[in-house]
C-alpha cells in the first residue's frame, strides 16, 4: 500500500496524537502544515487532514461504509508492548491490551483508538508475517 489519508474531526488533537505515534512507528514527517500532516516510512505513508466544515461535527463510526480499522505491522512482540506503554502514558483509549490472536501462529496485537475514535491496531506476526489461509475472525 502506498499511502492512507485519514480525514479527522479535530485536526489539532489528531496532529498531536499522530505526531507522537507515527515517528514512534518509524514514519518521518515530510509535510506538516496547518491542514495536512503526512509521514512516510518504509514503503508506505499515512496522512491526516481536517474534515470539511459541513462534516466537522460528525463522529467516526466503525459500522459505516468505509474504514473499519487500520493496522501497523511491528517487528517484534516487544515493539507492540513498547507501543502499548507509550499509549497508556499518553492516556490513549486502549480497546484491547497486547494479546495473542487466532489469525496466524504467533499473532500478537494491540487495538486502540485515535482522538476521533478511529480504531488502530499494531500487530506482530512471526516469520514472513502472512496470515494462515482459512483463519478468520472480525476485529
Amino acid at each position: 500500500m502506498a499511502h492512507v489519508i485519514l480525514t479527522v474531526r479535530d485536526f489539532a488533537a489528531a496532529r498531536s496524537f499522530y505526531g507522537v505515534l507515527l515517528p514512534f512507528l518509524g514514519l518521518t514527517p515530510v509535510i506538516d502544515s496547518p491542514e495536512y500532516f503526512y509521514c512516510v516510512g518504509g514503503r508506505t505513508a499515512l496522512g491526516i487532514r481536517p474534515a470539511s466544515p459541513a462534516h466537522a461535527g460528525e463522529a467516526f463510526t466503525q459500522e459505516r461504509s468505509g474504514l473499519h480499522h487500520l493496522c501497523f505491522r511491528a517487528r517484534s512482540r516487544e515493539d507492540v508492548d513498547e507501543l502499548h506503554a507509550l499509549l497508556v502514558a499518553q492516556k490513549v483509549k486502549i480497546v484491547h491490551a497486547p494479546e495473542e490472536g487466532p489469525w496466524a501462529p504467533g499473532y500478537y496485537s494491540l487495538l486502540f483508538e485515535d482522538p476521533d475514535g478511529i480504531r488502530l491496531e499494531a500487530n506482530f506476526v512471526p516469520g514472513r508475517g502472512l496470515l494462515e489461509p482459512g483463519a478468520r475472525r472480525g476485529a
